[in-house]
């Protein structure tokens, strides 16, 4: 992975964890929280699209779309096991 590559990554994490935020909680997280989240996001929406055979286009809405998914089904299952 080049820093172009990474750079894209925690761009694209970053806007994730965002949305997920806006989303799940009516706010983001801050600059570091809205990454990890968007990553972490990233690698479960992209497993959950695979298992569920579904692709999304385009360099970067795509990518966004999938991370976005992925953190909000992560924030939804925290919310759930933090309720506990």
């Amino acid at each position: 992975m080049d820093l172009e590559q990474l750079l894209f990554f925690l761009v694209i994490g970053g806007i994730a964890g965002w949305l997920a935020g806006i989303i799940m909680k009516g706010g983001g997280f801050g600059l570091v929280g809205n990454i990890v989240t968007g990553v972490l996001g990233a690698v479960l929406g992209g497993w959950l699209f695979d298992v569920f055979d579904v692709s999304v286009g385009g360099k970067w809405v795509g990518p966004i779309v999938t991370a976005t998914v992925g953190a909000v089904v992560l924030l939804f299952a925290i919310g759930l096991i933090r309720k506990k």
